[in-house]
């Protein structure tokens, strides 16, 4: 006959600790309270604050200093290369140039045409080179007056132009990008003055202009 089974197997289990509430807490543990430090120990501590701060702002100090030198040699290479690019280009203008003076000084016969085309090409050229660093001719002649772009050398009156246009240009200006590299020189026209008026009699009579017969 075969054993009788208990129908509730919860109660073969062993008993669970409490939980919540009914669970007893443990106490807080308290950190045992360091003793106070003597005015030996504090001076100590301070030195070594002290030390430890000097020590990093001598680092900050040198980690500045080596960046204003490597940033003052990436500046000034910049500047050299940028000027090195500017004058190879030119070099190349002073060539031509110095080919048509050889030339000349062969002692054949110059050809005035042969020579105008020459300075022509080079000048051409050049004005090829201003235009890659962007650098272009400010217009002047014909123009308003503009004080941020022109330079007034005079003024000449004039009934051929507007007054306060430009009548004559003297030297040619130069934007590079945005600014202005060298002002225009440039003649200002102003209005003529107005032709005087015939003086008349004080009667309102008009002047004569038969001259007076003598007796």
């Amino acid at each position: 006959m075969s054993e009788k089974q208990d129908p509730t197997p919860e109660a073969n289990q062993p008993p669970t600790a409490p939980t919540g509430d009914s669970a007893p807490q443990a106490a807080p543990e308290t950190a045992p309270e360091l003793p106070p430090l003597t005015p030996e120990e504090r001076v100590a501590l301070l030195e070594t604050e002290k030390a430890d701060l000097r020590d990093r702002m001598l680092r900050i100090a040198a980690d500045f200093d080596n960046w204003k030198k490597r940033s003052r040699k990436e500046l000034t290479d910049t500047e050299a290369r940028s000027r090195e690019q500017v004058l190879r280009d030119f070099l190349e203008i002073v060539d031509n140039l110095e080919r048509a003076t050889a030339s000349l000084g062969e002692g054949k016969e110059a050809d005035p045409k042969a020579i105008r085309d020459g300075v022509d090409l080079v000048l051409r050229q050049f004005r090829n080179k201003l235009e890659r660093y962007q650098v272009k001719v400010v217009e002047a002649k014909g123009q308003p007056f503009d004080p941020r772009l022109h330079e007034a050398i005079s003024q000449a009156p004039t009934p051929d132009a507007k007054p306060g246009s430009v009548l004559h240009e003297l030297q040619k200006g130069y934007m590079i990008g945005e600014r202005l590299l060298r002002p225009a020189m440039v003649v200002v026209a102003v209005a003529p003055p107005a032709p005087a008026a015939a003086e008349k009699p004080s009667d309102g009579t008009p002047p004569s202009d038969k001259p007076e017969r003598e007796d």
